[in-house]
């Protein structure tokens, strides 16, 4: 792996909170557009999950994140 921003190879794995009410503290990538159901929330069911990795670039902090398959 390496930035998309100044092409160094030195990246810090991390992770991005979710700190939202009954939040599991993971991120996640949801497979199509987002639509609100009836109490405004994101419709989820039935659609493809990925969790979020992310990683700062060493040189020019740049963030990249990767959605990998739970």
């Amino acid at each position: 792996m390496r930035c998309s921003q100044c092409g160094e190879t030195k990246l810090y794995p991390g992770f991005l909170e979710d700190s939202g009410d009954s939040s599991r503290g993971d991120t996640r990538w949801v497979e199509g557009p987002l639509q609100h159901g009836v109490f405004g929330g994101a419709k989820r069911f039935g659609r493809t999950r990925w969790n979020v990795e992310a990683f700062r670039c060493g040189n020019c902090s740049h963030l990249e994140l990767f959605a990998r398959p739970r």
